[in-house]
């Protein structure tokens, strides 16, 4: 984990090509304190980490994120109102490279849709 206590994963399904994965976010985390100061948001580079973080461990390789496509924040993330996640990854693998679309929840909104590629690095 690169952000280390950030979140904690609750639930982790890996069926074939998706996973389906709950995480709880750390609302006391200090990257909250400085993104925004008495408004926290989780930052959309982070959200990006923990799909690559936890396709890592689906395949149990190292990724690089390489390209993405198409990247939609559709609702902000609060922990303090909304510290549960629900992240929803397809996963399409070749040889050298695995290409993602992932769409998070939190309750029934839709905060976050994305397709990515990640090169395999090992």
């Amino acid at each position: 984990m690169l952000i280390k206590g950030l979140y904690t994963i609750k639930t982790f399904e890996l069926n074939r090509e998706t996973i389906e994965a709950t995480i709880e976010l750390h609302k006391e985390h200090p990257i909250f304190k400085g993104h925004f100061p008495g408004n926290p948001v989780m930052p959309g580079v982070c959200m990006i980490q923990i799909i690559k973080e936890l396709t890592e461990k689906a395949l149990d390789k190292n990724l690089f994120l390489s390209a993405f496509s198409n990247i939609k924040f559709m609702a902000i993330i609060n922990p303090e109102i909304h510290a549960f996640l629900k992240l929803d990854i397809a996963l399409t693998e070749t040889d050298t490279e695995v290409k993602v679309k992932n769409t998070s929840f939190f309750g029934d909104t839709l905060a976050l849709k994305l397709n990515a590629t990640f090169k395999i690095l090992g």
